[in-house]
């Protein structure tokens, strides 16, 4: 049997105002010119926990609010992406934005704007005509979308001009907006394998701890991990291995501010040995505990593991 959705309160009719505590719902409605950059707003929103819903027609804002909301969960953070490729967009935003207020909904309106200038040079750089551009020049159909979307224009809640960032400015300008600081910051998996069970495909630092003596050589620690601390002791006070994990957790932390700043959320540091059991993971908790101290969200995982 399905579990069925939480139905909408059957208290509300119509045209009722409904305490917005009550439908404690994230919407933000982004629209905008065309080359503007609504799909990379749209990313940057999935990005933050939202759940985009690209090119709604204008008359289904308010059953997909409903939707969200009846969802629960990670649709109660809910981006509505409106364009005028939609054949059922009309001019009357206000008035789709009004209904949702009157329902207890509190939509923020995202307008993205750009000079004719530089939607011109988009539009051309991916050699793509404009949506509304016809039998006419670029200028013409830029011209006419700005007429249609006057009005959205003047009751966005935020007007976010794209004319002179790029593509990552732009996403950290969301992030900012809609993110929180949690979200936005990078987080670290500390990944510990066994280089003979192959590579980490998703590794982006490699570490490899085969220069340290091998515990599986010492009797009473063959058959432990790198999780105890009789094997963590061994590994961790051998010649070199103190600066080893140092070093790394400083370059980790050195360059956490450059891949958040190109957009990077996720980074793994994999940290190899023999057959990942004793070394890589005594290793691997070392490190994620130094660059915690340096207030980075690290957590470690062993990926080999109980495979010997």
């Amino acid at each position: 049997m399905t579990e069925s959705l939480p139905e909408f309160p059957n208290d509300v009719a119509d045209g009722d105002v409904v305490d917005p505590d009550e439908l404690a719902t994230d919407l933000v409605v982004v629209t905008g010119l065309s080359g503007g950059g609504r799909s990379t707003v749209a990313r940057a929103l999935e990005n933050v926990g939202f759940y985009v819903v690209d090119n709604l027609p204008q008359a289904l804002m308010l059953d997909m609010a409903q939707l969200a909301f009846q969802a629960g969960g990670a649709a109660r953070r809910t981006a509505m992406v409106l364009d005028v490729r939609s054949r059922a967009f009309s001019t009357d935003l206000a008035g789709a934005v009004r209904a949702l207020k009157e329902r207890g909904f509190s939509p923020r309106v995202v307008f993205v704007d750009a000079d004719d200038e530089v939607l011109i040079r988009r539009f051309e750089s991916v050699r793509r005509s404009h949506p509304l551009q016809g039998d006419g020049r670029l200028a013409d159909g830029i011209a006419a979308e700005r007429k249609l979307l006057e009005e959205a224009r003047e009751q966005a809640d935020v007007i976010i001009d794209t004319s002179h960032l790029n593509v990552n400015q732009l996403r950290r300008r969301v992030e900012e907006l809609f993110g929180g600081e949690d979200v936005r910051r990078l987080r670290i998996t500390v990944l510990s394998f066994g280089f003979k069970y192959g590579l980490p495909p998703d590794a982006d630092y490699v570490l490899d701890a085969r220069f340290l003596p091998n515990p599986f050589w010492v009797p009473e620690l063959r058959d432990h991990t790198g999780l105890e601390e009789a094997v963590s002791k061994y590994v961790l006070d051998q010649e070199g291995a103190d600066r080893f994990v140092s070093t790394y957790a400083g370059l980790v932390a050195s360059t956490a501010p450059g891949f958040e700043r190109e957009g990077k959320r996720y980074l793994t540091v994999a940290v190899g040995c023999t057959g990942g059991k004793h070394r890589s993971v005594a290793i691997a908790e070392e490190l994620t505990a130094q660059l915690r101290d340096m207030r980075l969200a690290a957590h470690a995982s062993h990926r080999d593991l109980g495979r010997e």
